[in-house]
C-alpha cells in the first residue's frame, strides 16, 4: 500500500478509491494509506497528492458530493465524521439504473 502525506498527530487509516477514478487520476493507486483525523482531513491529503481530487468528492457547501459514498464499518459518513487509527474507508461513486 502506498503511504500519503505522513503527519505525527493524525492516525493512519487505509483508504480505497472507486475504480471511476482511475480515469481522473491515473497516478492514484486504488489502495493507500493516509494520515487523517477526519474526512475532510482525508480528503485535503487526496488534494494535495492529486490536485482537484477534493472538487471530485467534495461540492463548494461543502459536503460530500451526492453521488460519492464515504463508508467505515458499514456506516456512511459526513465531512466531519473521526477516523479511528487503523480505519478502512472506502469511497464509492453512486450506482444509477433504470
Amino acid at each position: 500500500m502506498s503511504q500519503a502525506h505522513v503527519e505525527p498527530d493524525s492516525a493512519p487509516v487505509h483508504v480505497r478509491l472507486p475504480p471511476a477514478f482511475a480515469n481522473l487520476f491515473p497516478d492514484a493507486p486504488r489502495r493507500l494509506e493516509v494520515h487523517a483525523a477526519t474526512v475532510s482531513e482525508l480528503f485535503d491529503r487526496l488534494d494535495e497528492l492529486w490536485p482537484g481530487m477534493r472538487d471530485r468528492l467534495c461540492d463548494t457547501r461543502p459536503a460530500i458530493r451526492r453521488h460519492i459514498n464515504v463508508f467505515m464499518d458499514g456506516e456512511r459518513l459526513t465531512l466531519a465524521s473521526r477516523l479511528p487509527p487503523g480505519s478502512d474507508v472506502f469511497v464509492l461513486t453512486a450506482v444509477s439504473g433504470g
